[in-house]
């Protein structure tokens, strides 16, 4: 079969800017092989295949270039943007191999999706060593005020919170020494941010599980932060914050992200998302 895959970025309201997902709207009859060839070819960091359910919700799956990933936000804004310009917007439920994922696509088509209970738990001193030494960071380059962890919203990302925006713009890691240290981890991507104040943070993800040196924006990273924050009680007391990526790839990115009072709620990650290029490509199946 020949299924359209929609190529779409997330976070961005312009085409050059955010994280492009591919988009399958319909996956039913596709095979994990063919998912995977699919997103390969594609190329972006994920591909997201909708697979309707006879009850009106959606399977999804989520695959990079070289993986099956458990969750992946950016995909998810993407796809359901997509979807709903095609169904029409409303709320709706999928179900991922993390678990249940709420989203609304509002008749403006902004995207919120509430992610699955998220957790945060310590990171282990020889594990941050392996990720400072990949990454060429020193412990003096680490923000003395949010400590290392490592968090969860459907996938885990170590946070790692640099002293100044200088050190975050300036990132030329080990891309093998990194890949091996979180393949024996099970972690999606590296969240490294710089707080700039208690409203707006600053993020990149280097994503070598992917095959992809860095993510232009990381809704799954951007939830598992906001579980992050509220564990070291360092939200604002609205308990929303803005953060921005992909400005040091030339992919500008905004994910609006809310913490409810009790995070087992789920963390709510929002943005926007643009079809790039002009209909669907198609690619052999």
């Amino acid at each position: 079969m020949t299924p359209a895959v929609l190529r779409y970025s997330a976070f961005t309201t312009d085409p050059s800017g955010g994280n492009p997902a591919g988009v399958v709207l319909d996956a039913g009859g596709l095979s994990d092989a063919a998912m995977q060839r699919i997103a390969a070819d594609v190329g972006y960091s994920e591909t997201a295949f909708l697979l309707p359910r006879a009850d009106g919700e959606l399977d999804v799956r989520y695959f990079s270039p070289l993986a099956e990933v458990s969750f992946c936000g950016h995909a998810t804004i993407a796809a359901m943007v997509a979807h709903a310009r095609r169904q029409g917007p409303g709320d709706f439920v999928l179900h991922t191999q993390a678990g249940r994922v709420r989203v609304t696509v509002d008749a403006g088509f902004f995207a919120t999706l509430t992610s699955v209970p998220p957790r945060v738990d310590a990171l282990d001193a020889a594990d941050l060593d392996g990720v400072l030494a990949a990454l060429r960071w020193h412990r003096d380059d680490l923000d003395p005020v949010l400590p290392p962890a490592v968090a969860y919203a459907g996938a885990w990302h170590p946070v790692i919170a640099a002293a100044s925006r200088a050190r975050l713009a300036d990132l030329h890691y080990d891309f093998d020494a990194l890949a091996a240290l979180m393949a024996s981890r099970g972690w999606t991507t590296i969240n490294l941010v710089w707080r700039e104040d208690a409203h707006t943070l600053h993020a990149r993800n280097p994503f070598p599980p992917g095959g992809v040196v860095e993510d232009p924006a990381t809704g799954a990273a951007a939830a598992a932060l906001g579980a992050y924050l509220a564990a070291q009680d360092r939200l604002p007391d609205e308990r929303r914050f803005t953060i921005h990526q992909g400005n040091d790839l030339g992919r500008p990115s905004v994910l609006r992200v809310d913490v409810p009072v009790d995070v087992r709620d789920g963390v709510r990650v929002s943005g926007t998302a643009v079809e790039i290029g002009v209909g669907d490509v198609m690619i052999q199946g």
